[in-house]
């Protein structure tokens, strides 16, 4: 383990929000331990290095887990260290076929399918051709999918519309990045998600830290305020029925 990650742990396990990244990591993991059993089926879209994939396999060592990553040596490097989980080297959208793809490669994971705005100074590009894929065209029926994380730098509304039949089956808790420098690039107005999320799926969207807290779910309006805001871009979708 780096020393960058175990920097990172320790100040996790001490709840030393020092970035908003920081928070939400360990939030995310929170809401993890709190939601899966060893029996849960999880979904990583944007894999990158598996952090959020070793937490699946260690919470819930019975289930069946799928990975998505594009990047080639991260698909072979995830493929290397997780040989028990289905790992795939597509990116997710609602069409299959090829695309472009923008790697960063002084920063890894500012990479996706469009460009977009990047906090790194003098982002250094390769376009890379990559093949995408539908979720539910890749999933078989008889698996029950808990949990689904989806990272992908902006292309989310997409990789939700394409796991439409999925979402709708199971109903899974999905946790995803949403928000202004990303989601905007891809034309997608935040009143899109929600009532795609909330009227053809079934499921409400909250803060992390207001599901971790049994807080109310997000309005309208106060989901369309926290991306034109840029208060929050990480979120839960959850079904409160369950």
């Amino acid at each position: 383990m780096s020393l960058k990650r175990v920097v990172r742990e320790i100040l996790m396990f001490l709840n030393l929000d020092v970035t908003k990244n920081l928070e939400y990591d360990r939030l995310t993991k929170y809401i993890f331990k709190e939601l899966l059993t060893p029996s849960s089926n999880c979904i990583d879209v944007g894999c990158h290095k598996g952090e959020i994939l070793d937490c699946f396999i260690r919470l819930a060592p019975k289930g069946k887990h799928f990975a998505f990553e594009p990047i080639p040596h991260l698909y072979l490097e995830l493929k290397e260290k997780f040989p028990e989980v289905a790992v795939f080297p597509y990116a997710l959208g609602n069409e299959e076929g090829e695309s472009s793809f923008q790697y960063v490669k002084n920063a890894p994971a500012y990479s996706g399918i469009k460009r977009r705005k990047y906090d790194v100074e003098n982002p250094e590009i390769e376009e890379l051709k990559i093949e995408v894929k539908r979720l539910d065209d890749l999933i078989p029926d008889v698996i029950k999918i808990d949990v689904i994380k989806i990272d992908v730098e902006g292309g989310e509304f997409d990789v939700l519309k394409g796991a439409k039949k999925t979402l709708q089956k199971n109903l899974p808790t999905v946790i995803f990045e949403f928000g202004k420098g990303a989601g905007d690039y891809y034309g997608t107005k935040p009143e899109e998600i929600l009532d795609f999320l909330t009227k053809e799926i079934g499921l409400d969207i909250y803060t992390l830290k207001d599901f971790v807290k049994k807080g109310q779910k997000l309005s309208k309006e106060s989901f369309i305020s926290c991306f034109e805001d840029e208060k929050e871009y990480y979120f839960v979708a959850h079904n409160s029925s369950r």
